[in-house]
């Protein structure tokens, strides 16, 4: 007796063991993709930050399975079947042999979100048929264009940002080729680490095409076959069942970019999400026309996007793949900031404009999942910077994405100082960044009073003051929320302010721009300030041992204990609690009815 998967599709009978068993065994081929290449690669972006992601597709090109494992970014993982398919669009199954590798890193028309990710594309044959593909993504430092580490700004065109390579073979029949190899490294400032990196990933795959063998070896190619469409069909259930659940209607909301580098102008982006009985739509349309500088995205990122709000929010631990996603329709308007046309620039869109999306379809769905929507988070940090390093005698490239608040949640703080969202890379320990750059780091820690107050609080933005020793240096430095800061959430506060800050020499220190690409003198301290996360709910009913415990922690200070959360402390820190309730008495008195997001944005919902 058959049983029903998918939408009203009739399978063969399904073993739920096998199911179980292989699925298993497909994420933890993924799995030790992502660990090989970790292990093997070379830059400090890759090995320590992890800044790479591996997953397992269908010869169709659908995601089949995604690691999820701590390695790896949702950003990666949700544009690399794009580039899978367009790779296959450019050299189909018919021109591939075995011990064939691809190379791709352009997102027009679709693939990876920006030039610096790489993607490594492998056939794997089983028996001389094609049956699946293993491909993998990482952020290479540089990859050539006007300025070091190929996310500039004073940019309007992706030929500036670098080095675009269409679908190729890196690999034929096992063998290197050599001249793709060539043309890569001779345009890219440190052409060892992009090599050694560019080998890893090859080994990553490597692992992938033996493992998936095995696989089919013991239990037999058509076997593993169906059941990894099993797999997906499994995943669209448990999508659509989680869907159901969900109250039905269109639910709008808004939130700004603060300029794209050229102009300090805001860029809206704007979310419509319809909610039905088996749909899940964003509607991008009202989102603000393609922009000059680098934040423009593809679909392709933008979908992403959307992807990972709806696993994160209904169902955490669903199997990622192309199953999973089935019920979604994204709405993309050409022309616009979410669907940029060639050759328009979109370094800068990873880091900062994927997170502002994020942001918004969370506004946009906080009064349908309370409990699963935080406040609004941190924008990524970017700090870049190239020159010459008087201890190798050798140019060399750093970049780094800095961490900050995360929005609180209706039932916990937000987390601090932490990568979030589509990015969800690692910190650089302090010793690896000194040993393998020329800067030193004067000062790193937490920011007290950055997280937005709130029942919940916000979490923390850090600061890191990098002295630079190096020569020639040009700089990169992005950020935002430098002015609208994140927002709170039922009656949190906003959360603080992101900010740049140069000292030079004499001591004289000057605030930045958020964006921009500039020289930077030997001797000089750039400051890297991230932005504290929204506060979620009435800072005047958050526990008061909480708050204790925050200044005792120096999370908060005395002055905003008693000023945003109405509690008193005694001179041994213990809370005064008789002064305290009559302290909250009077400022509720004072403070108006809370509306449901503390900041200039609104929602607004009409039931289907």
């Amino acid at each position: 007796m058959g049983c029903r998967t998918g939408q009203g599709r009739e399978s063969s009978r399904v073993d739920p063991i096998t199911l179980q068993v292989l699925t298993s065994a497909a994420y933890s081929i993924a799995e030790e993709m992502s660990v090989a290449l970790i292990r093997t690669s070379r830059s400090t972006n890759i090995k320590d930050r992890r800044d790479a992601s591996c997953a397992f597709y269908d010869t169709a090109g659908a995601i089949a399975v995604i690691s999820q494992s701590e390695i790896g970014t949702p950003l990666h993982l949700g544009v690399m079947g794009a580039a899978v398919s367009t790779a296959l669009n450019k050299l189909p199954g018919s021109s591939l042999e075995p011990g064939d590798d691809i190379i791709m890193n352009t997102p027009y028309p679709a693939g990876p979100g920006h030039l610096n990710d790489i993607c490594v594309i492998s056939p794997i044959f089983y028996k001389d048929e094609l049956v699946a593909l293993v491909a993998n993504q990482a952020h290479h430092v540089d990859v050539g264009g006007y300025a070091p580490g190929s996310m500039p700004f004073g940019v309007t065109e992706i030929y500036q940002e670098g080095l675009q390579i269409p679908p190729l073979k890196l690999s034929r029949r096992g063998e290197l080729n050599q001249d793709v190899v060539d043309l890569v490294m001779e345009n890219v400032r440190d052409p060892q680490d992009l090599k050694g990196d560019l080998m890893a990933q090859i080994a990553a795959n490597n692992v992938g095409e033996r493992r998936v063998i095995e696989l089919m070896d013991r239990y037999g190619r058509e076997t593993v076959q169906r059941y990894m469409q099993e797999i997906m069909n499994y995943s669209e259930q448990r999508m659509l069942a989680a869907l159901r659940t969900l109250r039905k209607g269109k639910y709008s909301f808004e939130d700004y970019l603060e300029g794209d580098g050229w102009t300090n102008q805001l860029i809206k982006v704007k979310v419509t999400v319809e909610i039905t009985k088996d749909k899940f739509i964003v509607d991008f349309t009202g989102t603000n026309k393609q922009v000059q500088g680098p934040l423009n995205c593809r679909p392709a990122s933008a979908a992403a996007c959307v992807y990972y709000v709806l696993k994160a929010v209904l169902d955490p631990e669903l199997p990622g793949n192309a199953g999973a996603f089935r019920p979604v329709k994204v709405i993309t308007e050409p022309g616009s900031l979410v669907e940029v046309q060639y050759p328009g620039a979109l370094a800068n869109a990873n880091i900062i404009t994927t997170m502002r999306i994020v942001d918004t379809i969370l506004g946009a769905l906080k009064d349908v999942i309370p409990s699963r929507v935080l406040a609004g988070c941190q924008s990524n940090q970017l700090f870049n910077i190239g020159g010459f390093n008087p201890r190798t005698n050798r140019r060399y490239s750093y970049i780094e994405t800095y961490g900050g608040g995360q929005g609180g949640m209706c039932d916990r703080d937000g987390m601090s100082g932490v990568q979030m969202h589509m990015t969800n890379t690692r910190n650089a320990p302090i010793e690896v960044f000194e040993a393998s750059h020329p800067m030193f780091v004067e000062r790193y820690g937490l920011i007290p009073d950055s997280g937005g107050a709130g029942t919940f609080r916000g979490g923390l933005g850090k600061r890191r003051d990098i002295l630079i020793l190096s020569t020639d240096n040009t700089s990169t430095m992005s950020t935002d929320r430098a002015q609208i800061p994140p927002w709170g959430l039922y009656g949190g506060l906003a959360g603080s302010c992101s900010s740049f800050l140069l000292r030079d020499k004499k001591n004289r220190t000057t605030r930045l721009p958020s964006k921009g690409t500039r020289r930077v003198e030997q001797g000089s301290v750039i400051s890297c300030i991230t932005a504290g996360g929204g506060g979620f709910g009435d800072p005047l009913k958050r526990d008061p041992e909480r708050v204790r415990f925050d200044v005792i922690e120096g999370f908060v200070s005395r002055q905003n204990a008693r000023k945003l959360y109405g509690v008193i402390l005694k001179s041994d820190c213990a809370v005064d609690m008789r002064r305290t309730l009559e302290l909250r008495r009077n400022l509720a008195k004072a403070t108006k009815a809370p509306s449901a997001v503390h900041s200039r944005f609104h929602q607004t919902r009409s039931k289907a």
